[in-house]
């Protein structure tokens, strides 16, 4: 909505104020500034507050607004005066306004930087966070606008707003002045504040998925009249499922006097209905959507999953039509799930909801699922289905032009029903807050995602996502510092996901291997070395092994102290015939989960090769009212035991107590009783079995790095208070604003030599003096100020760095030597005004290294550290780390290279100095995190030696600092 040129005659309508937000119930709203043309609208909104809402506001009986009133509430400047209306379905919910004021409480212009603020909601939407919502934007705006405090009167009696300002978060003071609470808030961000608005964030954003997901009633809009299609597909799986609520079918095009379609009430339009509709799933041709949704959104639906495609993935007039449905189904209150959406499904038990295309649903379990694509959602679907494993929720959000993954790690992190969530992206909205989100998540249940469209380099049709320039490797370490278990693969992610969902998290990476067969032990050995655990040497218990030795053995891992999880290798045994006997397969599977259900909380995996029935027995948990037990009996004599094939065991006749029936859906539960104590009523829960070792040794490391990574961050690491000594935070500040001028060059500029090392000083980083050389007399004289030895080397771009180039002199020891030194180099490389030579005292020796940091528009700032030279680029060995870095990340940063061990004295070299080299990379954090107009710094290289390092060249580059959207107030992403 644009202003008149009455509105505004010195600024322009701020439209970067707009915003669509989420409430405390989970509807949406949006934010924006109030113009001329709300006259209207703002005498309508104040005709339906309350007098004691109206009290509240202006001290004293007010019924109504008069005509200068409502002048004075549209016609703003958007400077000294600013007023900001939440909107639901293009109507005034709830407004805030500030003026500007002097030290007298008198209007007043800049540099007065204290502001007057009121708010006033209507009375049905009170309680629902709109005020709270409105503080962080009108607070946003008035720190824009150089305002750094607000002034409020409130009366004592006025609860809510009291309560607003008290839980903001904000550094604020109270006192009781003339019969008024008189509250001072200081507007600049706090820790506390920061952390409220993600609490906030957090608890709405989970609030509108769950209204999504678990809703009370769903109309299918677009049922088809005759069998099939996608409408009357999504039909038939609601009442399959068993959905507990209610059903409607939704089609225009009904005859007047069709009661019903498939036994559901069947109406021509939601306003039929006459009753509260929580979902709607929209499946017309994408033209005939906005009229669905006009539909929707009258008549109150709280939430939207929109099957229709025709969107974004369609090009540029897709991508327009994409936006306006997301406006529309805004404006209306509601979220979106899609467009050219699959679906969604719940499958807890008071619910029980498929509201998509799947043929087939998961039982219900423990694992949450989260696709952007139709067609992965569907093997994935598939495949977790043939493993017999459970999902709490599935959702697949196609274009995911709303609702997206972070919603959903929203709601999973505090939803009881999901202990792992498992997500394949193809795009990152915004991966700031995709970082932060999984952080918290992986703290309490594990995150593992696979991501599509790595190498290509292209965003998939219908996504728009921020520009990104970090490489897919530091993509992936920076999720791997969240706690996201990265994996390639559809396939791992469900083999990660299979065991973490039904196995207790390994305290360590010592792993014992047991099983009927020694290849498939050493296969699995390997495996487990190759991954960078710690096997014990297999046990081999012969091709005549039975069940109960089975059981036996897996017992006696588990009790044993020095191992933290077990890996169970099995395969076939051969019948007198020389046949394969597969029918014992669900007797092995009783015996192992019974012993892992009596022994201690370890982590067991099963590989199997073709035993008929043990993956779906493994895969069925089953309570016991008693205990799976095998009885060995005599076996009747073979002519040869020994003549049996190798690595095919003959099984001998057992008789069995049968197990009870599956399906009882309990978590195993084991106890702390040694091999030989068995409870009386033990809980058996499943097993992963996998076909092959290296799958699942593969899962199993990746729970031992999770573990690993749950029991660092409930410890986190934190920035040495010895830095703040040595850091002057607010000179550099001044000298970046110098550097940068009034009007800074939104592309930025590099720093000279000479520049960037006085900023780089006022953080503690010296960089060794150089000195020009543009001739050989020049050289001399540098040397000669520098003292031998020196080095002699080149800083044309297309050279620096490049020693392997021979642009490097080394231990250049005097005068002539030097003169040899340069005539060399500008023979072989060219004139000196190429080149661009310059002389350096020798550093001690050491190891070569680089540190940079980087600021990427969408994932924020990165610190990187590797080796320096050809070799590690080439095979891409750097670690990266978030700024800001603690003291861990530091450390971790220079132990995460695969050169690593070149540090710490490799081959019987000396170890060099990783304390100062940790000091050296917290410092850079700090100045790029304290500084974001620093936008890129270079350290290279820096040279580490057995005590002390030494940073031999540096680049700097400054640019007016990118918007931080993750620090500003609340807000949905338009994408």
């Amino acid at each position: 909505m644009q202003p008149t040129p009455e509105q505004s005659p010195h600024h322009a309508y701020p439209d970067h104020w707009e915003a669509d937000v989420v409430l405390r119930d989970g509807g949406t709203a949006r934010i924006r500034p109030i113009t001329t043309d709300d006259a209207e609208r703002l005498v309508s909104f104040y005709e339906q507050v309350s007098d004691e809402s109206k009290y509240y506001r202006f001290f004293a009986p007010y019924p109504r607004l008069s005509a200068k009133d409502v002048h004075r509430f549209t016609h703003h400047d958007y400077v000294d005066r600013v007023g900001l209306a939440v909107t639901i379905g293009g109507e005034f919910i709830a407004t805030v306004r500030y003026d500007r004021i002097d030290a007298t409480g008198r209007p007043a212009s800049a540099p007065a930087d204290e502001a007057e603020v009121a708010f006033l909601v209507q009375d049905a939407h009170q309680g629902r966070g709109v005020a709270s919502a409105l503080l962080e934007h009108i607070a946003a705006v008035a720190r824009e606008r150089g305002i750094r405090r607000f002034a409020a009167e409130v009366l004592p009696a006025n609860n809510k707003m009291i309560k607003v300002f008290r839980d903001a978060g904000y550094t604020q003071q109270r006192s009781f002045e003339d019969g008024a609470v008189h509250l001072t808030l200081d507007l600049e961000p706090t820790a506390e504040s920061l952390a409220v608005q993600r609490a906030r964030e957090q608890r709405a954003e989970a609030r509108s998925v769950q209204r999504l997901i678990a809703p009370g009633s769903v109309a299918v809009v677009g049922t088809g009249r005759n069998p099939g299609g996608v409408g009357r597909t999504v039909l038939r799986n609601l009442l399959a499922a068993g959905f507990t609520g209610r059903t409607y079918a939704v089609n225009s095009a009904f005859a007047a006097d069709q009661a019903t379609i498939d036994g559901v009430p069947a109406h021509r339009s939601i306003g039929e209905i006459g009753e509260p509709v929580d979902l709607a799933v929209v499946a017309v041709p994408a033209d005939r959507v906005p009229e669905a949704v006009t539909d929707c959104g009258e008549h109150g639906v709280q939430g939207l999953v929109v099957l229709s495609a025709g969107y974004a993935e369609w090009g540029a007039e897709g991508r327009e039509r994409q936006r306006e449905l997301v406006r529309q189904a805004r404006s209306y209150g509601m979220r979106i799930i899609g467009p050219n959406a699959f679906g969604l499904i719940n499958n807890s038990d008071a619910v029980r909801l498929n509201a998509s295309l799947a043929p087939e649903s998961p039982a219900p379990g423990r694992i949450g699922l989260f696709t952007q694509s139709g067609a992965i959602g569907i093997a994935l679907l598939s495949g977790l289905y043939r493993r017999g494993a459970g999902l709490s929720t599935f959702i697949s959000a196609g274009n995911r032009a709303d609702i997206s993954g972070n919603d959903f790690l929203q709601y999973w992190y505090e939803d009881p029903d999901t202990d792992v969530a498992l997500l394949y992206l193809e795009s990152l909205g915004n991966p700031r807050k995709f970082t932060r989100l999984a952080r918290r998540t992986a703290a309490v249940k594990p995150v593992v995602v696979v991501k599509g469209a790595r190498h290509s380099g292209s965003t998939p049709p219908g996504h728009a996502v921020p520009v990104s320039r970090i490489p897919e490797a530091t993509v992936s370490a920076l999720m791997r510092q969240a706690g996201v278990i990265r994996v390639d693969t559809v396939t791992e992610m469900v083999d990660a996901g299979l065991l973490l969902a039904d196995q207790p998290l390994p305290e360590g990476p010592r792993v014992a291997i047991l099983g009927n067969s020694e290849s498939l032990g050493l296969l699995t050995y390997d495996a487990c070395l190759a991954e960078g655990l710690r096997p014990r040497p297999p046990r081999d218990l012969t091709t005549a092994a039975t069940p109960q030795d089975f059981r036996d053995a897996l017992a006696e891992a588990l009790a044993d102290r020095n191992c933290d999880a077990v890996v169970v290798t099995a395969i076939p045994w051969v019948g007198e015939n020389g046949e394969a006997e597969s029918g014992d397969g669900e007797v092995l599977a009783a015996a192992l989960r019974t012993a892992a259900a009596t022994g201690p909380a370890k982590p067991v995996a099963v590989v199997h090769v073709e035993i008929g029935g043990l993956a779906e027995a493994l895969a069925a948990a089953t309570s016991t009212a008693a205990v799976p037990r095998v009885v060995r009996a005599s076996a009747p004599a073979a002519p040869d035991a020994s003549a049996a094939p190798a690595d095919r065991a003959v099984p001998p006749t057992a008789q069995t107590v049968p197990p009870t029936a599956p399906g009882d859906q309990l978590t195993q539960q084991r106890s702390d009783t040694g091999p030989g104590d068995t409870p009386a009523v033990p809980t058996l829960g499943r097993i992963p079995a996998y076909p092959a070792a290296e799958r699942a040794v593969r899962a199993l490391a990746e729970a031992v790095k999770y573990a690993q990574w749950r029991r660092q961050a409930a410890v986190p690491g934190k920035v040495p208070e010895f830095l703040d000594d040595t850091i002057d935070e607010a000179g550099a500040a001044a000298r970046i604003d110098a550097l940068l001028g009034p009007d800074p060059d939104p592309r930025g500029r590099p720093l000279s030599h000479d520049e960037a090392c006085e900023l780089l000083g006022r953080y503690g980083i010296t960089v060794r003096p150089t000195l020009p050389a543009p001739d050989p007399d020049a050289a001399v004289a540098a040397a000669a100020r520098l003292g031998y030895p020196v080095a002699l080397k080149t800083t044309a771009p297309h050279l620096r760095h490049r020693a392997d180039l021979g642009g490097v002199r080394l231990d250049v020891a005097n005068e002539a030597a030097l003169r040899r030194a340069y005539g060399e180099l500008t023979d072989l490389l060219g004139k000196p005004t190429e080149l661009q030579p310059v002389v350096q005292s020798m550093a001690p020796r050491g190891v070569d290294t680089v540190v940079r940091a980087t600021i990427d528009p969408a994932a924020g700032a990165v610190l990187s550290f590797g080796l320096a030279g050809a070799p590690s680029e080439l095979l891409g060995d750097t670690a990266h780390r978030l700024v800001p870095a603690t003291d861990r990340d530091a450390a971790e940063l220079i132990r995460s290279i695969r050169a690593a061990p070149v540090l710490f004295g490799w081959r019987g070299s000396a170890p060099v100095d990783t304390a100062a080299l940790e000091e050296l990379l917290l410092r850079v954090s700090r100045l790029v995190d304290d500084h974001p107009e620093v936008v890129s710094v270079a350290l290279e290289p820096v040279v580490v030696a057995t005590q002390g390092l030494t940073v031999l060249g540096a680049s700097v580059r400054l640019a007016p600092p990118p918007a931080r959207t993750d620090l500003g107030p609340r807000r949905l992403p338009n994408y």
